[in-house]
């Protein structure tokens, strides 16, 4: 949670809490960049006005933080905010708004959605991460549903070259292949 302003951070922070969640206060956005490039966190709740870095340039830099789970970003918003700010915001990153002076209904919604984009994301991420293999000839298919060798795929996509040798008891097994082979047996 990001907020400059003590008296709005106090009745946020009660807010969450009662809900159930573990608040982490930040009083600016480089604080809480700080706090969240240390441990990061999956859900953020954000005054767009502060001074320093603002609620936009902190979305921005978590959007681009490397090896992060999704976190989802709600803004904390002026009644009076344009609908070309809210376009701003959406290209930062944001993912939903809320008004001030705070209402605790609305809040409590916005929670339950962003509880719900986690889950499905975290499914999502989970099944990208799978790789589907063939059972039988070891293959693997990639997203256009294509298969191929499992060295081909790896170098596709992380740019990884292989060289190929054999381990001991694969040796061992050729090896005998060979000689019963030679001997004629």
């Amino acid at each position: 949670m990001a907020e400059d302003d003590p008296v709005s951070a106090k009745i946020l922070q009660v807010a969450l809490s009662k809900f159930g969640y573990e608040t982490v206060l930040a009083r600016d956005g480089a604080e809480a960049w700080d706090k969240f490039d240390q441990e990061p966190v999956r859900l953020i709740v954000s005054d767009w006005m502060m001074p320093g870095m603002d609620g936009l340039a902190l979305c921005e830099k978590v959007r681009t933080r490397a090896h992060t789970p999704y976190t989802y970003f709600i803004l904390l918003t002026a009644n009076h905010t344009s609908t070309s700010n809210y376009a701003l915001a959406t290209a930062a990153g944001v993912d939903d708004f809320l008004t001030k002076p705070l209402d605790r209904e609305a809040i409590r919604m916005r929670l339950r959605v962003a509880e719900r984009i986690l889950k499905y994301t975290a499914e999502i991420r989970q099944l990208q991460e799978m790789i589907p293999i063939c059972s039988y000839c070891h293959k693997v298919r990639d997203e256009h549903d294509y298969w191929d060798r499992v060295e081909s795929y790896i170098q596709k996509e992380t740019g990884s070259r292989f060289s190929h040798g054999a381990c001991p008891e694969c040796y061992e097994k050729e090896m005998e292949k060979a000689r019963a082979e030679n001997t004629g047996q």
